[in-house]
């Protein structure tokens, strides 16, 4: 079983800088506080086959997390899929477009699918994914404000 949960918002940033923060995975603690740590590899601008290493926190239990961008199109398109092997695996992006005034709108989504065990849990996963996608777009508006300069 997969399903998928989304949200949209709207950034007081221009899309260039708006998308240069996104494709930094680093920035994920600033606003996903399941992220207790991540590290990038290779060093360097992120690219097609960046590999994203973090450690997150869900129903207390922490798990190591790989994710490997597949899809990138500045300033407009990111897109990531999970190698490791989990439960629960993500896979999805973000679609940024520029909006008049120096502003961006910012769609995130991902597909959740459920492995051995995990497709008895999928369903519970998407269910609080889908219940905190509204705050987890207005948490990346504001970490993207508050580190960007306008």
């Amino acid at each position: 079983m997969s399903g998928q949960f989304e949200a949209s918002v709207e950034i007081d940033r221009p899309v260039e800088a708006v998308f240069a923060y996104l494709a930094d995975g680093r920035h994920d603690p600033e606003f996903s506080p399941r992220v207790q740590e991540i590290t990038k590899t290779p060093d360097g601008p992120t690219a097609l086959g960046t590999v994203f290493r973090s450690t997150v926190k869900d129903a207390g239990m922490k798990t190591g997390r790989e994710f490997r961008i597949v899809g990138l199109e500045p300033p407009h398109l990111i897109r990531w899929t999970e190698q490791s092997r989990n439960l629960v695996t993500a896979e999805g992006g973000y679609d940024l477009q520029a909006l008049p005034g120096g502003r961006t709108r910012v769609r995130i989504f991902n597909t959740l699918e459920g492995h051995g065990l995990g497709k008895l849990l999928v369903g519970l996963a998407l269910g609080a994914a889908r219940k905190d996608a509204p705050d987890f777009g207005r948490r990346i508006k504001a970490a993207a404000e508050a580190s960007l300069t306008s």
